[in-house]
């Protein structure tokens, strides 16, 4: 993907409601150099209103799957995502970024997208990933499995401290 495409000239746009719509695949991730996320298929729309004032609304729709390792056995294993985002952007004298409001140049007038769209997609993503049951690597469950048994059957009393021990003998009497 091009991601030239993803750099939206506002100053062009009508005013009132304009949607675009991106198809994300893996040359995107590779593209904007992704640290989390390096493959995958995603469709994203873009509805985008102007009003009179030169105030940009951007609500990004998005829905696909990416491709990210498991957090049990690490093979790569497919992701559904599916996404709702909005960023505002307006006119200003030079590009900045607050929390609610991104400020376009107006002299350039050109909103990159590419960015918010991988961070989208990045928190689209669950915390815990993990294939379905039965379908994580068979060597590597073997492994997990063995080191927490061996960690398990050292002993299966938890151990005390020696100097916290003695303090179960004392005893108050009231």
């Amino acid at each position: 993907m091009d991601l030239e495409t993803l750099k939206l000239d506002l100053n062009a746009l009508d005013e009132g409601l304009t949607t675009l719509s991106f198809d994300i695949d893996d040359s995107f991730f590779e593209s904007v150099d992704a640290p989390e996320v390096n493959r995958g298929d995603v469709h994203v729309d873009v509805d985008i209103v102007r009003t009179k004032d030169d105030f940009f609304t951007l609500d990004f729709h998005g829905n696909g799957t990416v491709i990210i390792p498991c957090n049990r056995c690490l093979d790569d294993m497919e992701q559904p995502i599916t996404f709702e985002q909005q960023l505002n952007a307006k006119f200003g004298e030079e590009n900045s970024e607050d929390d609610d409001l991104v400020t376009v140049a107006e002299n350039e007038g050109i909103l990159d997208v590419s960015w918010y769209i991988y961070e989208f997609i990045d928190l689209a993503i669950p915390i815990r990933h993990v294939h379905a049951p039965g379908k994580c690597n068979p060597a590597m469950i073997r492994v997990l499995e063995e080191h927490s048994a061996a960690r398990s059957g050292e002993d299966s009393k938890p151990s005390v401290d020696p100097r916290w021990a003695a303090l179960t003998n004392l005893k108050l009497d009231d």
